[in-house]
């Protein structure tokens, strides 16, 4: 009888359920238990696993690897997935092998490289990756020198922290002053470039910002799945184009994805994503985890995550392919369960298991307007 593989997720996103759902999904006949961790206790992943701690606040990176030891010999986990202090976690690799335990994470030198963006520029310029322009801030006079020169050559001004993850902090520069516009319908993104000098001028410490040009769409998420060897088994396109979403194989977007994935040892799972500035496809950041939205590659026929984990394991699934290429389809939210009743964090380390996960229906993607990964069909135009 094959073994059941533990799979421990710690302080991920909500929306990788679906990434749950998927391993429990898997081809082959391999049971799937999964533990998740994390520090709100009502993060709907905590509900989706089999069983379920909360996360002690507070821990440095070194004390987070020791509750990682822990967590990984007490449940016997086979494969961890870390968001929260990835490279952390990363640098002890050995360490978590010597418990059992395989890591589904980059090394940590290739996760520091995309921690600054600055640094992850410069180094994908240096091995020939299209970046756009761009500019390091740290005062109210570098700013206006760089929304300047962008404004000189026909671009919006955009910045966002130099590190961080998703969209935190993004915002774009205008030259209109605050008026009643800014406070009708939803809050916008658009900032008044005086309100923002003032605001710097006025600051306690200098900010680390990254100023560019506000590139174009498409968006397109390249999601690559590369080996230990660091060849890439896996890379596929997802696009978006204001709501609407679909697939690329096109190799303006795949062939620097795998340059990045390949060049800098982006092992396992990664997510690299490009706009377009002037007639070219441009980085526009990389995410050495799992996305969140990599559940909506089944509707290509594909199951990432359960190919990650077979490497994770060394059970290489060789080059990936998507069979098809599912239809445009736009994102819709759904309800999902989360645990009755809080566990007290005093009761984390009984280790309670949690309510089971309640499975959807499982939908042929090719044929199927609505799947269990959040997607509906787009009609054509």
């Amino acid at each position: 009888m094959v073994s059941r593989v533990r799979v421990w997720l710690n302080r991920t996103y909500a929306e990788n359920v679906f990434f749950m759902d998927q391993l429990r999904r898997n081809p082959s006949d391999r049971a799937v238990k999964i533990h998740a961790t994390h520090g709100d206790p009502d993060s709907p992943v905590l509900a989706a696993a089999d069983t379920a701690e909360l996360e002690p606040e507070g821990l440095s990176p070194a004390g987070y690897v020791e509750f990682a030891l822990d967590q990984c010999r007490r449940r016997g986990i086979d494969v961890f997935v870390p968001r929260l202090h990835q490279s952390a976690v990363a640098a002890h690799r050995a360490e978590f092998e010597a418990a059992g335990t395989a890591l589904l994470a980059p090394p940590p030198e290739a996760v520091a490289v995309f921690e600054d963006k600055v640094i992850a520029y410069e180094a994908v310029q240096a091995i020939g990756a299209p970046v756009p322009p761009w500019w390091r801030v740290r005062s109210a006079e570098e700013l206006i020198s760089a929304v300047e020169e962008l404004e000189a050559d026909g671009h919006t001004a955009c910045f966002k922290p130099a590190s961080g993850a998703g969209g935190v902090g993004f915002r774009m520069i205008t030259r209109s002053p605050f008026s009643m516009t800014h406070l009708s319908g939803f809050p916008s993104p658009y900032v008044p470039l005086d309100l923002v000098v003032a605001a710097l001028r006025r600051a306690d410490e200098p900010v680390d910002w990254l100023v560019m040009p506000l590139l174009e769409q498409p968006e397109v998420s390249v999601d690559c799945l590369t080996g230990p060897d660091s060849k890439v088994r896996l890379a596929v396109g997802r696009t978006k184009n204001g709501r609407r979403r679909g697939f690329t194989l096109h190799e303006q977007w795949l062939e620097p994805a795998r340059r990045i994935a390949e060049g800098f040892g982006l092992h396992h799972l990664s997510n690299i994503q490009f706009r377009v500035y002037g007639d070219r496809p441009v980085l526009m950041d990389v995410n050495t985890r799992p996305a969140g939205g990599l559940h909506q590659l089944s509707l290509c026929g594909l199951n990432a995550p359960w190919a990650a984990v077979q490497l994770a394991l060394g059970e290489d699934p060789g080059e990936i392919t998507p069979p098809f290429l599912g239809q445009d389809y736009t994102v819709v939210s759904g309800p999902r369960p989360l645990r009755p009743v809080a566990l007290p964090q005093q009761r984390a380390q009984e280790a309670e298991p949690l309510l089971p996960a309640v499975p959807a229906p499982v939908a042929e993607p090719a044929r199927a307007a609505t799947t269990d990964s959040g997607v509906r069909a787009a009609t054509r135009t």
